[in-house]
């Protein structure tokens, strides 16, 4: 590794981390798309088909908020690569172990391991890829990380229609595993092995988040930002075919393609995001129409009856490309934060996004009784949207920040 140019070294290190949240993606959506067949393979039908799915999908969001945290003060403590090899080691024995459940708490320990091992992917990802990058081209190595990393859901997408379940986990597992190969490549970056060396600062304590009231804020705001893209995949995508059928879409519509729809939207909107944010200098505006955006298409969808499973994708698609924003979401969690606290920052963050899917399923169940699945989609949006938006307009601005500079 000595031998390569620090140019090499750096395409290297994106080419990895782009295919390490390949592979989360790959695995997070993966589920979703098995839900539905694995739960009859075991023996579940009818509401049961929500209602399990539903618990087991938010024991994989517990997972990752556990994993967030940990691997996160892992990636700060002991550094950025430590945690590359550690989660998808984690991440690849977790989604093997999926294949051979055969009972609930069984499925929903798999799945909560696999959410564990997974937690730390995207976080040090970005991390290390922003401290070795140039602060004015920094964008550009997020948009190459998201956008090819959400095209996971298209190879998991295949693989789920031309293997059985339990095949499917299992090559997830070897992907993530040959995966760990490449690993072999990365070196840490310069930045964190100079503060690893200052025994004075404090490197990957959590707390250090809350015990400061505007660096509490900013963490808060970071999280908030991203709460509409998780809200259209964890309350929307994955029902899709409960809500068409509530809006009368003229034939059904499979998870899968809902799915592979928005994440086609999503890689495309991750790359013009990021690339539209570096020509205007400016996140927090670009962030601002691409949410708009999402709001926009998820309304949409929720107000037109009788619709073709044609246009309903179509409508999933530009939802997805507005959701792209997560580039901008995931760079600029890595920029609010020092170097001795911003692995801590940018693996938590995602993760307590993912985790509030949790949350957005408990108000959906209980609004759903007075005003079914459309109506209580759609206020449980309009929480999630303005509380984004406000988080968006108190963030601060993080374009050409010097990322070189610690938290005290």
């Amino acid at each position: 590794m000595a031998r390569l140019s620090e140019k090499q070294r750096v395409s290297i290190t994106i080419l990895v981390a782009a295919l390490g949240y390949f592979v989360d993606v790959f695995d997070l959506q993966l589920f979703s798309m098995l839900r539905i067949s694995s739960l009859k393979d075991l023996g579940f039908s009818g509401d049961q088909l929500i209602t399990i799915g539903t618990q087991l999908l938010n024991w994989q969001m517990a997972g990752m908020l556990c994993g967030g945290i940990l691997w996160g003060m892992l990636g700060d403590r002991k550094g950025r690569v430590y945690v590359l090899f550690g989660t998808i080691l984690l991440y690849s024995l977790g989604n093997i172990a999926n294949a051979f459940v055969t009972t609930i708490p069984a499925y929903a320990a798999a799945r909560f391991f696999t959410g564990l091992g997974l937690a730390g992917e995207i976080g040090a990802g970005i991390t290390l890829v922003s401290e070795l990058l140039p602060k004015n081209t920094r964008g550009y190595g997020s948009s190459i990380i998201v956008g090819c990393g959400v095209m996971g859901p298209l190879v998991a997408g295949y693989m789920v229609d031309i293997l059985d379940w339990r095949m499917c986990y299992i090559g997830g597992g070897v992907l993530g595993l040959l995966l760990l190969l490449l690993r072999i490549s990365v070196s840490e970056s310069g930045m964190y092995n100079a503060v690893s060396k200052k025994s004075s600062v404090a490197r990957g304590h959590f707390q250090m988040l809350f015990n400061n009231r505007k660096r509490f804020l900013r963490y808060l705001c970071s999280i908030c930002v991203g709460l509409p893209i998780w809200f259209i995949f964890g309350a929307v995508i994955i029902f899709s075919p409960e809500i068409a059928t509530a809006l009368g879409v003229t034939s059904p519509l499979k998870v899968t393609t809902s799915m592979i729809s928005c994440y086609i939207g999503m890689s495309l909107g991750g790359f013009i995001s990021g690339l539209i944010s570096q020509i205007f200098g400016n996140r927090k505006k670009v962030m601002a129409v691409f949410m708009l955006g999402v709001g926009a298409m998820l309304m949409t969808i929720l107000t037109l009856r009788g619709i073709s499973s044609g246009l309903f994708y179509g409508l999933v698609l530009l939802m997805g490309f507005f959701a792209g924003y997560w580039t901008l979401f995931m760079t600029s969690a890595a920029e609010q934060f020092g170097t001795n606290l911003r692995a801590t920052a940018t693996s938590t963050a995602p993760n307590f996004v993912r985790a509030s899917v949790i949350l957005d399923t408990l108000l959906i169940a209980y609004l759903r009784p007075g005003y079914g699945v459309v109506g209580s989609i759609a206020i449980a949006s309009i929480v999630c949207f303005v509380i984004a938006f406000i988080a968006l307009w108190k963030l601060p601005e993080t374009f050409g920040r010097d990322l070189d500079f610690i938290e005290r």
